[in-house]
């Protein structure tokens, strides 16, 4: 009995043994069990923190010698930006990875949600900008729908295929990580509780956001949504403000040039928060502020009493393409044709370059429609440019001399600067002529941060000379017509306010403005009309008129509609605008944190802010500082006509809606 139950057990499954809970195993499996045991740690905590290493290696592949060149403080604050990826990531994860229950569901949508969004979205933010989107976007992008949801639209497929392979991946991170980790009871509980603060903490948490973007694109897309989540509750002071939109112009057929017109080019030239005593608008040789510029066009056609219609860039754009009133709907400022639409369908060749930050206040969406078939802004010439001042430039200056000789005749190209918006850049290695400067903005410093600013365009009209310069030098400068304007002033306490959006008061709207034109791109009656404008009261709404007629088209019969609602009239012929235009920074496009407005017929001037008690009437040719508020009775006609216009005055009641 013995051998026989020797020799029974001698052929019974060696392999095979019984497991806890009665289950067999086979012997064999058991050395790679107890490998994939003590490998099953490691395995774990690199699934944990595989998103951060994924963001950080993204990041590299896109900007590798910025990150590279991180000093100081900025190596720290993208060093403590990882370190917030991990654990936010990272207690996500783990609390999603909950072997049962339906505790593990919360923090499973979130790991997945976020994680496509924030690394998803901030590469397709990236592909678009060549930065990433941080809080300062967010805020300005108030409107969410209009932001979010129309930019989506308007490029799904790209919008995809950023997001997607980051939503595979988020996926795949939950199924491993639920396979390799095995969390406890009770720490997993906590750490069920604790995601979603850990996830709410990142969206207040500070990070280095500006200028160099000095953190990790995950951790600049979660501190921007606290930015927008903080602005759409009323906590910050864009809460609630009109932003641009996607645009999409209303169609123009095909235009003939009028018979007769000069065979010509124009150059757009837009300068940003450039006052006209800041500039000199007529030759003088003697004139320092713009001192290049000056000497290169000593013909050119001066006009010294050229204003803009507000203190905003958007809106100012929006009046100087369109031709619409400041005041105009916001789907009108969205959809009306602009000077570009009306060139390229008289077969003009069209050229858009700006040194402007296109992410500042969505202003992106608003020309990401032009057509145009050259097109650059600040992030395209420089990925760290700043969000207020936009790009140097000098890279301006290289891009355009570059690209110009590749405009085919006949071309319209606009040329738009952004340097002179506050703070002002000005390159400590440049010149600086106007002395004493300082950065200082105390009141008792304000003729020496004129100075700082006056400096800034000093240099800007160097860069733009470089430009200028250059087209006259090539074949097509000779018969290429320079039109030169800012888009608003700025001020610096002539009634109180700094800057611009503030008020419609001279120091804000009196822009500067001329035309150079060679010999033989003009008619002589062209000609008679711009010299004996040269002191007449102009408007920003006389400029696309004027432009139009460059082109030859004024007078096209297939833009008649269009040209019901362009209420300027064009500086090539005899007429003026004489009539009540309004003006005002709450506008189609942009709203202002403290509404005024205004309307200028002639040399009177109605002008009223939120602060102010009522409309105050000033006479700009007996007082051009606006120094003496008169009797009402001198603009009785105009408190009647800006009563029909607003309703209101400024802060009285409901917003005015757009």
């Amino acid at each position: 009995m013995q051998r026989v139950h020797e020799a029974h057990s001698s052929t019974a499954p060696a392999a095979e043994s019984v497991a806890p809970g009665g289950s067999e195993v086979r012997s064999e499996a058991r050395p790679w069990l107890r490998r994939w045991s003590r490998a099953r740690k490691y395995v774990a905590a690199l699934v944990l923190v595989t998103l951060p290493l994924v963001v950080v290696a993204l990041d590299f592949s896109r900007r590798a010698e910025r990150v590279l060149a991180f000093r100081g403080e900025y190596r720290w604050t993208y060093l403590a930006a990882f370190v917030e990826s991990v654990v936010v990531w990272g207690v996500l994860l783990y609390a999603a990875c909950r072997q049962r229950g339906k505790g593990r569901l919360v923090p499973s949508a979130l790991f997945v949600v976020f994680a496509t969004f924030a690394v998803g979205g901030q590469s397709y933010f990236f592909q678009q900008y060549g930065a990433y989107l941080n809080t300062d976007v967010s805020i300005f992008a108030t409107n969410f729908r209009e932001s979010v949801i129309n930019q989506l639209f308007a490029d799904f497929a790209n919008y995809l295929r950023a997001k997607l392979p980051i939503l595979v991946l988020a996926l795949a991170l939950v199924w491993l990580g639920r396979r390799t980790l095995r969390p406890r009871r009770r720490p997993v509980s906590v750490a069920t509780w604790l995601a979603p603060l850990v996830l709410a903490l990142s969206f207040a948490i500070p990070t280095q956001h500006r200028a160099v973007q000095a953190a990790t694109p995950d951790v600049l897309y979660l501190n921007a949504i606290g930015g927008l989540l903080a602005t759409q509750f009323g906590f910050t002071e864009q809460s609630n403000q009109l932003r641009p939109r996607l645009r999409q112009s209303l169609p123009v057929p095909p235009l003939a040039v009028a018979p007769g017109t000069p065979k010509r080019n124009v150059l757009f030239v837009i300068l940003e928060s450039v006052r006209a005593d800041a500039t000199c608008i007529e030759y003088d040789p003697a004139c320092r502020r713009t001192a290049a510029t000056n000497a290169l066009f000593p013909e050119r056609f001066p006009f010294t009493n050229m204003r803009s219609v507000d203190s905003s860039t958007a809106i100012s754009l929006a009046v100087l393409w369109s031709g619409l009133d400041s005041t105009e709907s916001r789907d009108n400022l969205h959809t009306w044709p602009l000077i570009f639409d009306y060139a390229k369908a008289a077969g003009y060749d069209t050229a858009y370059w700006t040194s402007q930050n296109m992410l500042f206040g969505n202003v992106r969406l608003w020309v990401k429609n032009l057509g145009v078939r050259k097109f650059v802004s600040a992030t395209e010439l420089d990925p760290a440019s700043d969000l207020d001042i936009g790009a140097p430039e000098q890279h301006l200056a290289e891009r355009v001399n570059a690209e110009l000789g590749d405009l085919h005749e006949p071309f319209l190209a606009v040329v738009q600067t952004s340097n002179v918006h506050y703070p002002y850049y000005v390159n400590p290695e440049g010149p600086a002529p106007f002395q004493p400067a300082t950065t200082s903005k105390a009141p008792e410093d304000n003729p020496n941060f004129f100075n700082y600013y006056q400096n800034a365009v000093y240099q800007e009209d160097q860069h733009l000379a470089r430009i200028l310069r250059h087209l006259r030098e090539t074949e097509a400068g000779a018969r290429t017509v320079v039109v030169y304007t800012s888009d608003h002033a700025e001020a610096f306490r002539e009634h109180g306010q700094m800057g611009h959006t503030f008020s419609v008061f001279d120091e804000e709207t009196h822009v500067p403005m001329w035309i150079d034109a060679p010999p033989g791109t003009l008619t002589p009656e062209e000609v008679k009309n711009l010299v004996q404008k040269r002191d007449a009261y102009l408007f920003h709404i006389d400029i696309a008129p004027t432009i139009l007629d460059l082109l030859g088209v004024g007078e096209a019969p297939g833009i008649a509609e269009y040209r019901t609602r362009l209420h300027g009239h064009s500086l090539l012929r005899a007429e003026l605008s004489e009539h009540p235009v309004p003006m005002t920074n709450c506008g189609g496009v942009w709203s202002c944190a403290f509404e005024n407005w205004g309307v200028m017929q002639r040399n009177l001037k109605l002008e009223a802010r939120s602060w102010d008690s009522g409309w105050k009437c000033y006479d700009l040719a007996a007082d051009p500082d606006e120094a003496r508020s008169l009797d009402l009775s001198r603009c009785h006609s105009l408190v009647d006509t800006a009563t029909r216009m607003y309703g209101r005055l400024p802060g009285e009641g409901v917003p005015r809606k757009n």
